[in-house]
């Protein structure tokens, strides 16, 4: 029976094709890159990051730098972040991060719900959150799934698609540099 006169056979593959598009990529599936990405050694001193705000459209709404603090004790990571926005706003965040296992990270922040869940494999940090961010007189929640991409033992690429209600509101992207890479490098 040809498959234009089968309606089971129809919707099995409309499952299987809609099933098979929603699979998305995991964060060991990094396993095998490197160089490997440990944020307790990478975020351990002064680290610059350089950022925008895409709207879902493309625009950029909102560009920034941020200035961070990391210190480490055992399993557990601060990370002192002070964003400086282009049209001169600030802000400030200080994140809480335990080490669970190998892979496994959990962190804290006072703007963020509830707890921060990341996974670790090979160069890559897979990190959702959902931030209660102040817009005008009211409290969004909204959903980030951030991914830190380790490029080599200074720099980092991370980029965080941001929704609200399941909906995509817009894109992050940042670069992180570590301090001691201008050292490093032999640059002044």
């Amino acid at each position: 029976m040809p498959l234009a006169n089968n309606p089971k056979l129809i919707l099995l593959a409309l499952l299987t094709l809609l099933l098979t598009a929603c699979a998305g990529v995991e964060p060991q599936d990094y396993a095998g890159e490197g160089p490997s990405f440990r944020i307790e050694e990478y975020f351990d001193g002064r680290v610059q990051a350089w950022g925008m705000f895409q709207a879902r459209n493309g625009e950029v709404r909102r560009r920034f730098t941020v200035d961070i603090d990391g210190t480490v004790e055992g399993d557990r990571i601060t990370l002192d972040e002070r964003f400086h926005y282009a049209d001169g706003e600030t802000d400030r965040r200080v994140w809480e991060i335990e080490r669970i296992d190998e892979h496994t990270y959990e962190g804290r922040a006072g703007d963020v719900v509830g707890v921060a869940t990341g996974k670790r494999y090979g160069n890559a940090l897979n990190w959702q959150y959902t931030l209660a961010l102040e817009v005008g007189d009211r409290t969004w929640n909204l959903q980030f799934d951030d991914w830190m991409y380790l490029t080599d033992e200074h720099t980092l690429i991370n980029t965080a698609e941001v929704t609200k209600f399941g909906f995509r509101v817009g894109t992050v992207t940042l670069f992180f540099r570590r301090a001691d890479a201008a050292t490093a490098s032999g640059t002044p």
